[in-house]
């Protein structure tokens, strides 16, 4: 399945029936006065959270979603049927904004959650609804009001406790396919990797944490350079990153080369992702020149960001020790941040 996490739509939300002008007319009942009824509400355009999707794919293909419109009123007191909703099916994690103003419409962070993006116009009132002691014979009624016309862009990013970042070929696909079910593609050459691959990982008896392995990352890519800008906003929603760096192709002269190249580039994207919580990793150590150039790294490795771990995903050596880590660290995070909610509640 193509991965699309990008679209723009237009919606457009059902007018309101108009009401009606009509007045009773029955043999012996000279005068009936009004009974023209109101029109009925216009549907509403609502986006739903689907667990079952993954990515923007239907949306790419269709441009436009419209609800049904109002009913007019009748005579007899009869009044309008409202129109039909118009739902759209969106992957939990999308966040849907106002082309025009910018203005946050909608964000979809669980199953079943549902948001109005475009609203039904009303319907309008029939002449009995005028009717008073004093105007007894109104001959006229309200027409209903149009719906809401908006376009919008429509933005997938994915929902991960954990992101794995780091230069091409670092080893995050094969990381994630040791730690989790998914099985992505893993070859040795840049962008092996073209979309997220999303995983569940279990720690700790019972316990578990979604990861996803961020495809693209080299210098530049704030930038547009690779297919760092177009996957970098996946890692907003993250707790805590997981930052590879191969081992085997640290630099003598300058360990932290890597290292910089990628908190340069999210600083550049959002100065909030290089603040996020890292734990970093050197991979690829079943490699003797990976193990004696991990040592330079882990001595030039700022105090905030250590102590320096050391895996090889390609024999699963200190994987288990990692996740186990990394599951407390997200622990850790997550009590941190509801507490600061409580005191901010309070």
């Amino acid at each position: 399945m193509k991965f699309i996490d990008e679209v723009k739509v237009r919606v457009i939300a059902g007018n309101g029936g108009r009401g009606c002008v009509s007045f009773r007319r029955e043999k012996f009942v000279p005068r009936g006065g009004p009974n023209g009824g109101n029109g009925g509400d216009g549907g509403d355009v609502v986006a739903v959270a689907d667990s079952q999707l993954t990515t923007l794919l239907d949306l790419r293909y269709q441009k436009q979603y419209k609800a049904g419109r109002g009913q007019h009123g009748m005579g007899k007191d009869c009044h309008g049927r409202r129109g039909d909703d118009r739902a759209i099916h969106m992957p939990v994690g999308t966040m849907i904004r106002d082309a025009a103003s910018g203005e946050l419409l909608g964000d979809l962070q669980t199953a079943g959650e549902r948001v109005v993006i475009a609203t039904g116009g009303r319907g309008g009132k029939g002449n009995a609804h005028f009717a008073t002691s004093t105007f007894q014979s109104p001959r006229f009624a309200q027409p209903g009001e149009s719906g809401q016309e908006r376009d919008l862009e429509i933005e997938l990013r994915l929902l991960a406790d954990v992101g794995i970042i780091g230069l091409p070929n670092a080893g995050k696909s094969t990381l994630i396919s040791v730690i989790s079910a998914v099985r992505p593609k893993i070859a040795d050459y840049p962008f092996t990797t073209l979309v997220p691959n999303l995983g569940v990982v279990g720690y700790d008896d019972g316990k578990s944490f979604v990861v996803a392995d961020i495809p693209g990352l080299i210098e530049g890519a704030h930038e547009g350079h690779g297919l760092g800008d177009k996957f970098l906003r996946h890692v907003m929603r993250t707790h805590l990153l997981i930052h590879l760096i191969d081992a085997s192709a640290i630099d003598a002269a300058d360990p932290l080369g890597a290292f910089n190249t990628i908190n340069r580039e999210l600083a550049l994207f959002d100065p909030e992702l290089a603040e996020k919580p890292q734990v970093v990793v050197a991979n690829k150590i079943d490699l003797p020149e990976a193990r004696e150039k991990a040592v330079l790294l882990a001595k030039k490795l700022p105090k905030k960001f250590g102590p320096l771990q050391k895996i090889s995903a390609a024999t699963t050596d200190g994987t288990q020790a990692l996740v186990l880590l990394a599951g407390r660290r997200l622990e850790a995070i997550k009590q941190e941040h509801e507490a600061m909610r409580d005191a901010a509640g309070t």
